[in-house]
């Protein structure tokens, strides 16, 4: 056995011990960021409702413990009520029922999963703008507010639930709507130098673009770390499901960037690109998200450039284990470190349930499961 699948397997080991402790204190619910050793829990309806359950299937498909399925299945559950209440629900649709009602069906074949999964595809192709070729973000978040034309870099990653169903019904309209959008991105979200927008807001009545907008990152042509592992696994998994070279050479051009801006413990800062006096925390969940891409990148390109995208992916995924993991104290979060929204000061050293989740995902690639929920 090497060095590598000896930590892997030691750091498996950590977490599959670690969530069957936390398990019995979160329960069916919904954590999003850690405060104080315990996960602060949000309402069914949040972006992060499917990474909590997500993270259980990938533990549940190793161990077979009964009890992770039955509560991935109650969280499942109480997502019926945010889809049929309609008003809440946003782009993040993807995120939210791919990791509960897509992984459900994949593993166990369930039809009731299935038919959720589906439902929610239609809902999430209706948010498509046909005259600018993206999928409008947000609702209005107070009144008069206005997002009708924003787009923002996270998109990428709900995309594989409308890949998923055209390979499901075998309609492609679904694909088709999905690979517009991650074209938009490539025009818009990607700078020549491989650093990504976070938001762009269009015109939703033409579709033409207007502006970059800062987001969650520094600024408008800063370089959100986050937001660059989002573009990495995003145009990997668009490729994936398409074919197409151009999302190909974009996630690799991304990861290049990504790559070339680590510091020496392969884990970034909250932005690449910030002034000397703005403070530089990192966020270990853009390391782990990125992780995964890269590993996805490396099963994808031919053999002789697989190494070099497997070999980082690999070392970001033992840093945060090493470095960032907290595997024997009374913290609920697995992987320390996050920065959530800097710009609005909110969980700016918390772990972040997104970063627990990848962390988890990654390993699971690393033991030899490659079929993703994605």
């Amino acid at each position: 056995m090497t060095d590598q699948l000896q930590w892997v397997d030691e750091a498996w080991q950590n977490v599959v011990e670690k969530v069957d402790k936390t398990s019995k204190s979160i329960g069916a619910n919904f954590p999003h960021a850690s405060e104080n050793g315990k996960y602060v829990l949000a309402e069914p309806y949040w972006w992060t409702a499917g990474f909590w359950p997500g993270l259980l299937w990938h533990v549940y498909r190793d161990t077979k413990d009964a009890r992770l399925k039955e509560l991935a299945e109650e969280c499942e559950a109480k997502l019926d009520v945010v889809q049929q209440d309609y008003y809440r629900l946003d782009h993040d649709m993807g995120f939210m029922w791919t990791l509960t009602s897509v992984a459900q069906y994949r593993l166990l074949g369930n039809e009731v999963s299935k038919r959720r999964a589906l439902l929610t595809a239609n809902l999430l192709m209706g948010r498509f703008n046909v005259n600018g070729n993206f999928i409008r973000a947000w609702n209005p978040w107070f009144e008069g507010e206005d997002n009708r034309g924003v787009a923002i870099i996270d998109c990428m990653m709900n995309l594989p639930l409308l890949y998923w169903a055209s390979e499901e019904t075998g309609d492609p309209r679904f694909k088709n709507i999905a690979q517009k959008h991650a074209e938009t991105v490539l025009n818009h979200f990607i700078r020549s130098d491989g650093a990504v927008h976070h938001v762009i807001r269009f015109d939703p009545e033409s579709g033409e673009m207007i502006e970059a907008l800062g987001g969650q990152g520094y600024a408008p042509y800063s370089a959100w770390s986050r937001g660059t592992s989002w573009a990495i696994y995003g145009m990997a998994l668009s490729y994936h499901y398409t074919g197409e070279a151009k999302f190909l050479e974009t996630a690799k051009r991304v990861a290049h960037f990504f790559v070339s801006h680590l510091p020496d413990d392969f884990v970034p800062h909250w932005d690449f690109r910030l002034p000397a006096d703005v403070d530089a925390p990192r966020d270990s969940s853009a390391g782990a998200i990125a992780a995964c891409g890269l590993l996805l990148l490396g099963d994808t390109v031919p053999e002789t450039q697989s190494r070099m995208y497997k070999v980082v992916g690999e070392k970001i995924l033992h840093s945060l284990y090493k470095n960032y993991g907290d595997w024997s104290g009374s913290e609920e979060g697995l992987i320390l470190h996050g920065t959530s929204h800097f710009p609005e000061g909110k969980y700016l050293d918390n772990p972040l349930i997104y970063g627990d989740y990848y962390f988890v995902e990654g390993l699971a690639r690393l033991k030899g499961y490659k079929e993703l929920f994605w």
